[in-house]
């Protein structure tokens, strides 16, 4: 198209070309065109209006980890912008696609400080792979088919644009960008060779798997290459949905709260092959997994950008290739003779399955039948998401995440997470059942997101962990100041009554018992819904209790 339009609506005419069909945001005035260009297109792009910026950018960086495509955000200058910086830092600490656009002060009011003025090039440049400012609405195609293509190039990202509102307001006669295309790369014969040859050579291999960029066909080839070689497979941190946890040749999740056994098969492997995860703090237990530069493993890290491959760790192997791509070459790979370590796929098996085995904790409310309980009762494709807290360990440890794209969880760390991303899961998959947990604090910092489900008709599912306390920071607070308890108790709300105030439905599970039928209940009301589960304060994790670590920690 051609013809003289406002730069808003340019913009979203190239959203459309290049895909979007949904966008999270909180209204401002600063984008108004756009809002009026988003009204044009209303039966292609779906408008979910939110009630924080940071469950909107959120619910965009969780709508791109479960669709593969940029999640697309906006946000007004300033306060919005400073609020939704949260989901942009989640997007590139999990590699997620993003675009992040903020309404801007106008040009000629420009370096003034004006009304909620922010150097938004400066502010985001850590956190995206690309920050800058629109400054031109012949500009506009330009701008955002390079913004969908850095965003899915290499190692993918959030891009954050400002929009200032003369420009966005100003008329132009321009062309359409086409689609976007980002390049691909694919492993040469010769990276593929070598790794044969390190495997065929090995006694201890292990694979672990994580990172984006992954589809069904990618996760089912790996399963293939890992069956066809008879290997063990884990998952990186808070993407263990990267292989079916029911499956032989799954041994468990390398993340926070390691098996130790599991960190010991990682530290003595001969051959460690890392497809598509990060090397960080999370997936290498604070990089005591793994010496630096150079790994006493043969490291074979395959890596979508090249700004990953030996950031910490020299590898023997550093692959660039699309997750794609790998995932088939090694599919296609002739199997090597695993017989020097076939029986030991077995015991890594057996080691995740007593790791994973029923805990009892203090209480009337056992956390880990209540997992079990969800785990033969849900449907197979069920999503489950969650933000940050101890309370995760009941998914991460004891769920069995059934295939790719039935978890949503931020490795970044960030709480408030989990229910705005159930949101969006249930609006992008109507059809699927999302389950979302949180802690007592982690739910209140999205609680009010209710009301979006509600207005959207999206029936999520929230579990909260209700321990009256931030259980994370407790925890090292008895570590390290044994009894001297500050700042960390919560009083918390009727988390029942809360939810009805939203037209959700509210229950109240204090014993195991209690929580099927009250699950149940939820799904047959076709509502949005929040089930308090009462735990005892004293169920810290499900290996010790407040009291264990105080005493421990008194005795030191």
């Amino acid at each position: 198209m051609s013809t003289e339009r406002q730069g808003g609506r340019i913009l979203v005419d190239q959203l459309v070309i290049h895909g979007a069909d949904t966008v999270f945001h909180v209204p401002g005035e600063s984008f108004l065109p756009v809002l009026d260009g988003l009204h044009e297109h209303r039966s292609k792009v779906k408008l979910v209006t939110c009630r924080h910026e940071s469950a909107a950018a959120n619910m965009a960086e969780a709508h791109a980890k479960l669709t593969g495509r940029p999640g697309i955000c906006f946000v007004t200058r300033g306060p919005g912008a400073t609020q939704g910086a949260v989901g942009v830092h989640t997007a590139f600490q999990d590699s997620t696609p993003m675009i992040f656009f903020i309404g801007d002060v106008g040009s000629d009011f420009r370096d003034r400080e004006a009304f909620q003025e922010v150097d938004f090039a400066a502010m985001f440049g850590p956190l995206a792979k690309w920050a800058a400012r629109i400054d031109s609405a012949e500009r506009i195609p330009e701008y955002i088919a390079r913004a969908f293509t850095v965003a899915m190039s290499g190692r993918r990202g959030p891009v954050v644009l400002a929009l200032p509102e003369d420009m966005l307001s100003a008329t132009a006669t321009v062309e359409d960008a086409r689609p976007y295309a980002p390049p691909h790369a694919e492993p040469g014969a010769g990276e593929m060779e070598r790794l044969r040859e390190l495997l065929a050579a090995a006694k201890r291999p292990l694979v672990v798997l994580g990172g984006s960029g992954w589809t069904a066909d990618a996760c089912a080839d790996m399963r293939r290459f890992a069956e066809a070689n008879h290997l063990p497979v884990a998952c990186a941190f808070r993407f263990q949905d990267l292989f079916d946890n029911r499956h032989d040749h799954y041994v468990g999740d390398v993340g926070v709260g390691i098996n130790p056994i599991l960190a010991e098969r990682v530290r003595t492997a001969d051959v460690l092959l890392v497809v598509g995860a990060r090397m960080g703090e999370m997936t290498t237990s604070g990089y005591s997994l793994m010496a630096s530069p150079v790994p006493r493993q043969k490291l074979v890290h395959v890596m979508t950008g090249p700004e990953e491959l030996g950031r910490v760790y020299q590898p023997e192997v550093p692959i660039l290739s699309s997750m794609v791509r790998f995932a088939r070459a090694a599919a296609a790979m002739a199997p090597v003779d695993a017989s020097a370590w076939q029986k030991s796929v077995a015991e890594a098996r057996a080691d995740f399955l007593a790791w994973s085995a029923r805990r009892e904790i203090p209480g009337k409310v056992q956390m880990w039948d209540i997992v079990d309980w969800l785990d033969k009762h849900v449907p197979e494709d069920a999503i489950f998401t969650n933000g940050a807290g101890n309370y995760t360990t009941w998914l991460h440890r004891f769920h069995r995440y059934t295939g790719f794209r039935t978890q949503l969880a931020p490795t970044s760390g960030a709480m408030g997470y989990g229910v705005p991303a159930a949101i969006a899961a249930k609006i992008a998959e109507p059809s699927r059942m999302v389950i979302a947990f949180a802690g007592d604090g982690c739910f209140l910092m999205a609680g009010q997101e209710l009301a979006t489900a509600a207005q959207y008709g999206a029936a999520i599912i929230v579990v909260v962990v209700n321990n009256g306390m931030y259980g994370t920071i407790r925890m090292h607070q008895e570590k390290h100041y044994p009894g001297r308890v500050h700042g960390t108790e919560l009083q918390n709300p009727h988390f029942a009554a809360f939810a009805r105030s939203f037209g959700a439905v509210g229950e109240i599970v204090e014993e195991t018992a209690q929580f099927g039928p009250a699950f149940e209940r939820c799904v047959a009301s076709g509502k949005p819904a929040v089930i308090d589960v009462r735990i005892d304060p004293q169920a810290i994790t499900p290996n010790t209790t407040l009291d264990a670590i105080r005493a421990a920690s008194t005795r030191k």
